[in-house]
């Protein structure tokens, strides 16, 4: 593999609809590389593979169910004969505190971004191993540092973090190689999203700089898209994440102590107003994971 070809690599990603995924698989196929595009919006998918041309193909799967997956693993192989690199990028988000969250939309964020990684390494690991192959899981900046408000969204980000890194010292000797990528707030339907929440918006920026912007997708899934090139055990979609590992330790601390306390009692009015609302899912693509599962409980 060259320094900047993917050519003939076949690349599965997950949650590729919209954002962080559909751009990457653009960006991937600019690379050379055959892309088989996963997530739940149909249409959104189909529009996105036709924009690749011929070496693409999509499927319409939920990521959380071990069925579904194994059953797209095995036509993936089927269509391209092999897989060499996997991104699970499929993710949601909620936000607002905690006690006032909607139990179900909580629950579904640890499912996707958490058990739905699992599941997508369970189904495709096979694959991987018989290429000697790579898996990218995609964390967050959340999984380096809590944050007030997005408790849900943290602890998945800090559980598929652990996953992988977990994973990557159990199947290297198999000549898989495993990485963890990492995004500060970029600009996507989520982040648009979450940003219409009054609270939310006004916490996030009186969090330490850099990490109270918001940052362009393209630059940040250029380099995420370099960094599968180079295979990297870490990636970085923005530059200044690299150096967040030296003083995560001292994050929570800071976060979460003084700063998070004094600023979650300056927006608690906003947070009385907010509560009577549902909190649901964030963004585009929140809404179509709401609308596909309340089609499944109507069907089922």
């Amino acid at each position: 593999m060259s320094g900047s070809s993917l050519d003939g690599q076949v690349v599965v990603v997950t949650g590729a609809a919209r954002g962080v995924g559909a751009l990457l698989a653009r960006k991937l196929a600019a690379r050379g590389a055959r892309l088989a595009l996963v997530g739940l919006e149909p249409d959104e998918l189909t529009n996105v593979t036709a924009s690749l041309g011929r070496d693409a193909a999509c499927w319409t799967a939920d990521v959380t169910d071990r069925v579904e997956m194994a059953r797209v693993a095995e036509e993936v192989v089927a269509h391209f004969g092999r897989i060499d690199v996997v991104v699970a990028n499929a993710g949601v988000a909620t936000g607002g505190p905690f006690l006032d969250s909607d139990p179900d939309a909580f629950e579904r964020v640890i499912q996707v971004n958490l058990l739905g990684s699992v599941t997508t390494a369970r189904a495709f690991l096979p694959a991987l191993i018989d290429s000697h192959g790579y898996l990218l899981q995609i964390a967050s900046l959340a999984a380096i540092t809590p944050a007030p408000l997005m408790t849900a969204y943290c602890a998945s980000k800090s559980g598929v973090e652990a996953f992988a890194h977990s994973l990557r010292a159990e199947v290297g000797h198999l000549g898989v190689k495993v990485g963890v990528g990492y995004l500060s707030w970029t600009d996507t339907d989520m982040v648009r999203g979450a940003d219409e929440d009054e609270a939310l918006r006004a916490m996030r920026a009186k969090l330490p700089w850099p990490a109270n912007r918001t940052y362009p997708l393209e630059p940040a899934v250029e380099r995420i898209a370099a960094g599968i090139v180079r295979r990297s055990p870490h990636v970085y979609a923005q530059w200044w994440l690299r150096g967040t590992q030296s003083i995560r330790g001292y994050l929570p601390s800071v976060i979460g102590g003084a700063l998070g306390q004094r600023e979650m009692r300056r927006v608690q009015p906003e947070l009385a107003r907010g509560a009577a609302g549902r909190r649901g899912l964030i963004g585009r693509g929140g809404a179509a994971d709401e609308a596909e599962r309340s089609s499944s409980r109507h069907t089922g």
